[in-house]
């Protein structure tokens, strides 16, 4: 249950950190708001993971799921340029999130 609730955790933080650039500097009513509640559960899920899971994987992992949706988004909407060498750093996060859990 642990593992399940902190990777929705860190999808929760690509959608928290989306909606923070979207919000213009928390000028824009509904990305702020996406933002607070996005942020809020995306913590209490970490919280949460981290009752039975270290600390330094729980981190590294929510980190890793996060960064790597977040950039993938951006390129996937043209926010942000997409290049191979890009994708294959992120396919890089993707694989070491995935040793960690094997390791634990």
């Amino acid at each position: 249950m642990s593992w399940l609730v902190l990777v929705v955790s860190g999808v929760l933080e690509a959608v928290w950190a989306t909606a923070l650039g979207r919000s213009e500097g928390f000028s824009r009513l509904a990305p702020t708001v996406v933002f607070a509640v996005a942020c809020a559960a995306s913590m209490a899920g970490l919280a949460f993971a981290m009752r039975q899971l270290p600390v330094g994987t729980s981190y590294a992992v929510w980190v890793g799921i996060g960064a790597a949706l977040t950039v993938g988004w951006a390129m996937a909407t043209g926010a942000e340029p997409a290049s191979v060498l890009k994708v294959v750093l992120i396919l890089g996060i993707v694989g070491c999130v995935i040793g960690l859990k094997l390791l634990h």
